[in-house]
């Protein structure tokens, strides 16, 4: 049994190293959030990236579609944008003297959703129920998405005119929240020599739906022990410590994570070990994902804000306390 594991753990690194480097050949650089995508790909969850223009988050998202030959559609949010423009609508259509429904964007593999934080509420509310319920009500009837379904959300930090912050509900269905920086200079030189001159570059398909469901089976199968099991639920509880006096970090937050960020971790965590091509988690693999897993789902409080700490701050301070199995 652990044999068969190890070859299908294998076989799961070799499959996701060629998309990587496939991706790698139009995407300069980058590696965490291609990782990241990846990795809410294979945890069946979504992904909010919030970066500055231009750093080819839209580029990697319609790079990963194309190599894992998914269907794919871009949202641009918007002010005015209605929930319509988004699921579809009814249109009546005059040879037959009937309704019919005309599916809209969100029906495809893998949703861009550009600057979501610029649209209202009830745009907010339909996008909240096809990420959740993988379904979308047009009129009286409700129609499935397809599988799979994955939506990446993109927000700009620099930006606040003309734009309405996130439910903490609908932070809560993200997988993950990624953080993207500025390449290297290295990167950046690179990037112009290859875009300059050609930006259509190629790629090839090296994934399909169907391997990335035997990818998510083979993820669930790695193992994980009791002891790293309680490491990841500990880590989640101490977000919701309220004792301020012997805790020092509980005064820095307002209201903690949910029970679905300890699901999310220990996702993240097999498949960061299997990214790493190990059939088994270790107290690492948690490490790596934690601070993607966790830094919407924590609200800081007053004093936080003051001394100008951010989650991931407060994060560190966690994980420097509880003892690592």
């Amino acid at each position: 049994m652990t044999d068969n594991i190890d070859v299908l753990i294998e076989k799961a690194h070799t499959q996701l190293e060629k998309c990587r480097t496939e991706i790698a050949s139009r995407v300069i650089g980058q590696s965490p959030m291609i990782d990241g995508i990846l990795m809410g790909l294979l945890a069946g969850g979504h992904v909010l990236i919030e970066g500055v223009p231009g750093l080819a988050k839209t580029l990697a998202v319609k790079t990963v579609s194309e190599v894992i030959d998914a269907t794919f559609s871009r949202i641009q949010f918007t002010p005015d944008l209605l929930p319509a423009d988004i699921v579809g609508t009814m249109i009546y259509k005059q040879q037959g003297g009937e309704f019919v429904v005309r599916k809209g964007p969100v029906f495809a593999n893998i949703v861009l959703a550009d600057e979501i934080n610029r649209a209202p509420a009830k745009v907010q509310s339909a996008l909240l129920e096809a990420m959740q319920e993988r379904q979308v009500t047009i009129g009286s009837n409700t129609h499935r998405l397809p599988d799979p379904f994955f939506v990446l959300a993109t927000q700009n930090p620099i930006e606040s005119e003309g734009t309405y912050p996130l439910p903490e509900a609908q932070l809560d269905r993200f997988i993950l929240k990624l953080k993207i920086d500025y390449p290297t200079p290295d990167e950046e030189l690179e990037i112009l020599r290859r875009m300059g001159v050609d930006t259509d570059i190629p790629v090839k398909r090296t994934l399909s739906p169907s391997v990335l469901r035997d990818l998510r089976k083979t993820a669930e199968k790695i193992k994980i022990d009791d002891r790293i099991e309680e490491y990841i639920v500990t880590i989640v509880a101490a977000t919701r410590e309220t004792d301020k006096i012997s805790v020092p970090y509980a005064k820095f937050i307002e209201f903690g994570a949910s029970p679905r960020a300890s699901i999310y971790l220990y996702r993240c965590a097999k498949i960061q070990a299997m990214f790493e091509g190990r059939s088994y988690v270790i107290p690492d693999d948690v490490k790596t994902v934690v601070h993607d897993v966790m830094r919407h789902r924590i609200v800081l409080s007053y004093e936080a804000e003051s001394e100008e700490l951010t989650t991931d701050d407060v994060i560190d301070r966690i994980l420097k306390i509880i003892p690592v199995p």
